[in-house]
Formats: C-alpha cells, structure tokens, sequence
C-alpha cells in the first residue's frame, strides 16, 4: 500500500545543473515512482499512501551550488510547454493513483475496524463468564487476552504447562508471565491430580489474574500449598481469591507475603478463616495490616479451630493490634506457631500478648517475637511465660532490648524449663554480666541445643564465662557468636573450650576481629582430635595468609577431622595465600575419599575456581573413591 521516493539529506528541492537530468522509474512493486538523477545518490525513505500529494525533490550535483526553491510562477523564464507536458503525462497519473488508493485503503480500514469491537465486548465479560474450560491448557484463553501472547511466550507456557502435569512440586516464581500467562496456566490446575505444591511468587500478578482461578481451585483436591507471595494483588486481589478458596477443601497453607495487603484484605481472609476448614498455615508477612486488620484476625481466631501456623511479621499492629490478638488467643485451640516479628508491639503489647496467651487453651510450640522494641520490663512477662509453658519449643527474642536485666530474667526461667530448644537472643545489647548469667543456666539444662547470642557487645570477658561452662556441661549443638567484639583473647576462650566440649557442632564467629592471633589460638584446637565439630565460620574476622595458613594445616594434620564446612570469606587473603590453602583443603579432600567417608569436605572462599579446574578433580574424586 506505500510507495518509495528517494529524498536527499535536506527536505528542501535543490537545483539540478543543465547537463543533469531527471530520469523517471515507475515501480511497479511498490505502487508509486521514483525520480533519481542520473549521477546523484540518494537515501531511500519508506513513504506510505496516507500522504495526499507527491513531492518531487531534486539536489545538487558535484559542484555544490547553492540551494535554492523555484516555483513555476517565480521563475524568471518560463519552462516551455514541451517539457511540462512530458512530466504532467507522468506525474498526473500516478497522482490520481495514490488518491484512489488512499481511499480504497480508507475504505478497508473501516470495513476492518467492525471486527475488534466484537471481541472488546468478550474483553470486558469477568473472566468466570467468558472461559470455557478444558482440559487442553491454554484453550481457555479469552480472545482480548490471547491476542497478546505472541507464539513465543505460548512456548515457554507450554513448557511450564508440562511442568504443572509432571512434578508433585512446581517452583514457578519470578517468571514474569504476569495475568495472561496465568490464565494459560491455571486451568492445568483444574483437575490435576500430581501437583501438591505450586508457587506463583513474583510474577506480576494482580487482581485481573487472580480471576483465573475460578472455577480451578473448586475443582482441585489434590493441591496443599499455594504461593502468591511477592504480588501486587492488593486487597481486591485477596478479596476475590477469599471468595475462591471458601469452597476449597484441600489447601493447607496459602502464601501471600509482600502482597500489598491492607485492613480491608485482612478483613476478607477473616471471614475465610471462618468458613474454611482446612487451611492450616496462614503467611501474610510484610503486608499494611494495621490494628483495624488484627482485631478482624482475631475475630476469626475465636471461631476458627483449624488454623495451625499464623504468620504475621512485618507488619503495622502495635500494641493496640497485640492487645486484639490477644483475645482472640483466649479462646483459640488450635494454634501452634505465632509470628509477629518486627510489629512494634512495645512492653504494652508483650504483656497483653502474654496474658492472652496464658489462657489459651491450646499449646504453643513457637512464639517469634523478634524487633518488638522489647526492654526488660517487656522480657519479664516473656520469662514469666517461659516459667508455665509445658509446650514451647521455639522462643525468639532477636533484636530487642532487653539488655543484661531482661537476660537474667529470661536465664532465670529457662533453668526450670524442660521443652525450649532453641532460645534466640541475639541484638539485645546483652554485655559479659548477662552472658554470665546465661551461661550458668547450662548447669542445669540438657535442653537447649540451638543458642543464638550474635550481635551483643559480650567483648572477651563474655566469652570466658560462657566457654568457662560450655567446656564441660549443656548439651547446645549450634553455638552463634557473630559480631560479638571477642576479638583474639576471646578466640583464646573459644578454642581453649573446644578442646574438651564434645556436643558442639556449628560454631559462627563472624566478624569478631580475630585476625591471626586468634585463627592461629583456633588452629591449635583443631589438630585435637573433635569428634562433633562439622562446620566453622570465620568470615569478617581480618584474618590473613598466616592465620588462614594455620587453620588449613591444622585441618590438614588431623586425620580424624570431622570438619566439612569452612567459611574463610571476606577476610584478607591475598592470591598466593588462596593458592597454598587451597592445596592443603583438597589433599583433605583425597583423605576423605581414602578413608571411605561419604562427606565431601567443602570450603567456602571470596574466590572461584574455573569450571574444567572442578571437573578435572571430580574426575579424580571418582577414580579414587573406585579404587
């Protein structure tokens, strides 16, 4: 439907010298003309017939003169009639051309814009009135919607279609396949009797999309876990997906972290939690519930008696949202794990909370109650609720302030208590005193096997008092000390007690600014035969090639190591250092394979090894581990 003229850099016509003549080539394939001089080049410019007129356009020749515009009535002397009527006979036709294309184009382009507004009506219909399900997926496309998938994108659906009718597990996060892509996938869901677990987390997601799933998840009675984390559903999007899962029988744990969720969504999924009975974990993690959306949580709760694990981390409740939670709690039986980290509930919340929790009928097995703006007038209702519980098994009270009164109250509780096993209180400004105290509690306790303490100032005074006790009582398995400020002397401690402490398997001691001295205390520990240690992290510790070099011979000169995970990143190790430590790991490496030891041992380096470096001792990995 276009034509083709060649124009020169400038949009004004040019004068051609005398001897230079305009040559005309009529294009037959193109349905217009060309006028090329006969010793000029020219850039050739795509033109379409919308244009109404055809401007012919002539430029200089090699001489360069200068450009001027002439019109037939400013010429001086006038073209004779010769020449003017060769170019009409040319020119007029191929105008009268372009005009009777222009409106036969004109003409087609209405006839053809009848159609779309047919299918903009099927555009508009809800997606529950306008799909036809299937079993063929993709086949349920609306028509608005398949126009924008171009085959491409149809294949890679394709291929994430066969994965849904293939795995009982189906990872689908961060694929950006957005609504359109949903509405192909969903419907492979609709009878799916494999898929057990599906996650859509990151991928564009919105309310639109979730619409997709009706009709599908009625439908499904196998699928236990779905994952909508990391869209931008807001709360229309949880209102509509409410209304699809209250006649859904078989979910157990619904995803919807990071989903633009406010008071008006939570209010929605309440009145879920009152008519569904199966769902048993709930995640809502960093959304915009406020004390509006909690209290309507905790009207659910009241009447719910199936939920197991509810996860609110992240969000707006405060004390007010505590003080409503809690009453909801008073008459629950049903819950289990309670996760309100990083809500801001204060002292106020804490003891509200705890008070609720006190009469609640059920057993609690986990309270996370990290950076809560928690003091030691908040850490004395958690200790007193530490004392009663006959079910807790988990408590977190990490990046608080409890400081080292609020550590002896909590110490004090934990001496009587038979079920925590991992106590978390790590960023609470506890110093070397509340340490103490703590540590005295594994006198008397078996229990606690996971103790985190990063991120407290308990300097080398702290970790004597604590190595003092964990050299010969406690049974802890994960120790954590990362940004503690021991420095060497308290590396001194550290090793001194893992000459002798035989339950001790993790031990983190990041960034604690041990450099040499106190790589070089821990590498004296290490050529003693320990049985339990199996993994060691010294990275951020400014340890250099000589404290490294310590580490890896000491490794090295223990046959009966049983280390297998060595962090040595972000330290300040310099190229010929990695190149000998290196060397010393893998003949540990060969060790193992000679002794038959199924664990490969693994270091972890601020650096990397090239790909046919890893294969050339895989292969030799194998030959020995054969022989």
């Amino acid at each position: 439907m276009g034509f083709t003229l060649t124009l020169p850099l400038y949009s004004h016509p040019k004068i051609l010298p005398n001897k230079q003549r305009l040559r005309f080539e009529p294009l037959a394939l193109d349905y217009g003309c060309r006028l090329v001089p006969n010793t000029t080049s020219f850039i050739t410019r795509k033109c379409y017939s919308r244009s109404k007129r055809l401007v012919v356009t002539a430029a200089y020749g090699a001489e360069g003169a200068r450009r001027r515009v002439y019109r037939q009535s400013q010429s001086q002397q006038p073209l004779s009639s010769a020449p003017v009527k060769q170019i009409a006979s040319f020119v007029v036709p191929a105008g009268v051309f372009v005009a009777a294309t222009f409106v036969l184009w004109k003409l087609v382009e209405k006839l053809l814009m009848l159609k779309p507004s047919r299918s903009s009506s099927v555009e508009n219909r809800s997606p529950s009135q306008g799909v036809k399900w299937s079993f063929a997926p993709g086949t349920n496309l609306l028509s608005g919607v398949a126009a924008k998938i171009d085959r491409q994108s149809k294949q890679t659906l394709n291929e994430f279609a066969k994965e849904l009718r293939a795995f009982s597990s189906v990872d689908m996060s961060g694929r950006n396949f957005g609504d359109e892509g949903l509405f192909f996938l969903a419907e492979g869901l609709g009878y799916n009797q494999i898929v057990e677990e599906v996650s859509f987390a990151a991928n564009g997601i919105t309310a639109t999309g979730i619409k997709a799933f009706d009709g599908v998840l009625q439908a499904n009675i196998v699928l236990k876990t779905l994952n909508l984390s990391g869209n931008p559903l807001g709360d229309e999007g949880v209102k509509c997906l409410c209304d699809i899962l209250v006649n859904n029988a078989c979910i157990l744990k619904l995803q919807l972290n990071s989903v633009d969720l406010g008071d008006e969504g939570a209010k929605a999924i309440a009145e879920l939690l009152k008519k569904n009975p199966t769902l048993r974990v709930l995640e809502l993690n960093n959304n915009m519930i406020d004390y509006s959306g909690f209290t309507s949580l905790a009207g659910a709760l009241l009447e719910n008696n199936t939920i197991r694990n509810l996860h609110l981390n992240g969000n707006y409740g405060g004390a007010l949202g505590a003080n409503a939670l809690a009453k909801g709690l008073e008459r629950n039986k049903s819950l289990r794990e309670l996760h309100l980290h990083g809500n801001s509930i204060g002292d106020e919340g804490v003891c509200s909370l705890i008070s609720g929790l006190s009469s609640h009928k059920g057993k609690i097995t986990l309270l996370d109650l990290g950076n809560n703006s928690i003091t030691a007038k908040g850490a004395f209702h958690v200790a007193e609720y530490i004392k009663r519980s006959k079910s807790l098994l988990w408590m977190n009270l990490y990046m608080n302030d409890i400081g080292d009164e609020g550590a002896e109250k909590v110490a004090d509780a934990l001496k009587g208590n038979r079920t925590i096993t991992t106590i978390d209180l790590g960023g609470n400004n506890i110093r070397a005193k509340g340490v103490g105290v703590i540590a005295d509690t594994f006198k008397d306790n078996t229990v606690i096997i996971n103790l985190e303490l990063g991120y407290n100032p308990i300097g080398a005074d702290g970790a004597k008092a604590l190595s003092e006790v964990l050299k010969f009582h406690g049974n802890v398995k994960t120790l954590k000390l990362g940004w503690c400020q021991i420095g060497p002397k308290g590396a001194e401690f550290i090793a001194d007690m893992l000459r002798y402490n035989n339950t001790i398997s993790i031990l983190d001691l990041r960034a604690n600014g041990l450099r040499d001295e106190g790589a070089a205390c821990l590498a004296r520990s290490l050529k003693v035969v320990n049985e339990a240690l199996t993994s060691l992290d010294l990275g951020f510790n400014e340890i250099r090639d000589d404290g490294a070099f310590a580490i890896a011979q000491a490794l090295k000169a223990n046959e009966d190591v049983t280390v297998t995970s060595l962090n040595l990143a972000s330290n300040f190790l310099t190229k010929f250092g990695q190149v000998i430590i290196t060397s010393d790991l893998i003949s540990i490496h060969f060790i193992f394979c000679f002794n038959s030891n199924p664990t490969n041992f693994v270091a972890v380096f601020p650096f990397s090894f090239g790909q046919s470096y890893f294969s050339f001792l895989d292969s030799l990995y194998h030959a020995e581990c054969i022989d």
